[in-house]
């Protein structure tokens, strides 16, 4: 088999987040007083840490602020939010192929942890992963979690990430793995190409293909 895991990102790529994504960060928001802001104006932070996100949504770069704004979001996410993902058409298709095919499936995700396993749970995909790796804290980022995943040997070099972002790629890149772009997500084919991922595709379906091809 070409790749030894196949490592995926969780928010538009498993999930589609948007609609627990935009009532969090308008509560986090609101509730610091901050004008809440449209679907459209959040759309684009959806990928980045929350750090990132929040920051620049409430235009503020004080530090401590920004983890109050948050921890705030999480007070809603950790009980509705997470549970408001749903999963996108070919997903459950996709996974039980690949797993029928003999791939070795696990998650990376810029969110918490304890919150990727809720999310996997609730929409009974926590079976497909041998394992799952969540942000640990504010400091923490993507290519930290895939040196980490590699540092103790739970993924080797010759594995896929996949996701729907240049974060996705790019912290492949900085750690020596290969990548591939999914377009049903929220990155453009113009922000992953730039990347060079080994592909690209549009579809869960066309992942299938392309990937039990390079078996």
């Amino acid at each position: 088999m070409s790749y030894h895991s196949l490592i995926f990102d969780l928010d538009g790529t498993l999930t589609d987040p948007l609609t627990g994504i935009v009532r969090c960060m308008n509560y986090a928001l609101s509730s610091h007083n901050y004008q809440p802001r449209s679907e459209q104006e959040i759309k684009p932070y959806i990928g980045p840490p929350l750090e990132i996100a929040l920051g620049e949504l409430s235009g503020s770069d004080d530090e401590d602020h920004i983890k109050e704004l948050v921890s705030t979001y999480r007070e809603r996410y950790g009980e509705f939010g997470y549970a408001e993902n749903v999963v996108y058409k070919g997903i459950y298709e996709l996974l039980d192929t690949l797993r029928s095919k003999g791939y070795r499936l696990g998650v990376c995700t810029s969110k918490f942890e304890k919150y990727a396993i809720k999310i996997l749970q609730e929409f009974e995909l926590d079976k497909y992963f041998e394992f799952v790796s969540g942000c640990g804290n504010y400091e923490m980022t993507k290519s930290d979690q895939l040196r980490e995943l590699l540092g103790k040997d739970i993924v080797k070099q010759n594995s896929l990430m996949i996701g729907d972002r240049d974060i996705d790629l790019i912290s492949a890149r900085q750690t020596g793995l290969s990548s591939a772009g999914v377009l049903w997500g929220y990155g453009s084919s113009e922000e992953l190409a730039k990347e060079k991922p080994a592909f690209i595709v549009d579809t869960p379906a066309q992942l299938t293909a392309a990937l039990i091809d390079r078996m």
